[in-house]
């Protein structure tokens, strides 16, 4: 697997259904963006996602991802508090694991909300980074977090994006994406990160994280985050 594609519901992803579908290996769909292209492979929602929002049909050729495909390989990778518990970073994190792709490029994923009307491409949404929650605190965290782990495994973390996002990797077109290469993290503080995120042992293995929110402690994450920030060069 080379190169993965992985769609969001931000307003500007219908800009894509126009885009060869080369160079693009794999689509993925995150919840609703099933409806900007069919010729999506893999769509992937969690269990409580309304039953009216899901395709009515499938073909043979495309599958469906739930908690129980996605829930293992994003423990995989430290968990949900750790990660992040958006739908886009556990795309990325399932697709990293399962796919094993060089490059793996985000578009509707910016997770800028404040002062829109329009949040979604279908109109106004629930945004999981509005909602309070102990993996959200710091988005850009999360997303460093990612591309450093990414890294460490030959894989590119882009955003075909050029609106304001809160992912911090770079930026990309698709007619460049062949040329993509990882952007090395600082081994030192990933090493030092890691460690810390042992030490502190917030690991749920259900992926239900929310439910021991009362073990967490908010300014250990915060610290942590400011340390997988600091992982990667960004904007």
């Amino acid at each position: 697997m080379s190169i993965v594609l992985i769609l969001g519901s931000g307003p500007n992803v219908v800009t894509c259904r126009n885009w060869p579908r080369a160079p693009f290996d794999r689509i993925v769909a995150i919840n609703n963006a099933w409806a900007v292209r069919p010729d999506w492979d893999d769509l992937i929602y969690p269990d409580d996602f309304p039953t009216d929002r899901q395709p009515d049909q499938i073909e043979p050729d495309q599958r469906i991802i739930r908690a129980a495909d996605y829930v293992p390989l994003q423990n995989s990778f430290g968990g949900f508090v750790y990660a992040g518990g958006t739908m886009a970073f556990t795309a990325s994190y399932w697709a990293l694991a399962a796919l094993k792709p060089r490059v793996i490029a985000l578009f509707g994923c910016d997770m800028v909300y404040a002062g829109s009307s329009k949040t979604h491409f279908y109109g106004k949404g629930a945004a999981d980074p509005l909602r309070a929650d102990i993996s959200l605190r710091h988005l850009e965290a999360k997303s460093a977090r990612l591309m450093a782990l990414a890294a460490r495994q030959g894989c590119a973390m882009v955003n075909l994006s050029r609106d304001e996002s809160r992912l911090v990797f770079p930026r990309a077109q698709p007619d460049t994406l062949a040329d993509v290469q990882p952007i090395a993290p600082d081994a030192g503080i990933v090493a030092t990160a890691l460690a810390r995120e042992d030490a502190l042992n917030y690991y749920v293995p259900s992926g239900k994280y929310w439910k021991e929110e009362d073990r967490f402690d908010p300014a250990a994450i915060d610290a942590l985050d400011r340390l997988w920030f600091r992982s990667v060069p960004h904007p």
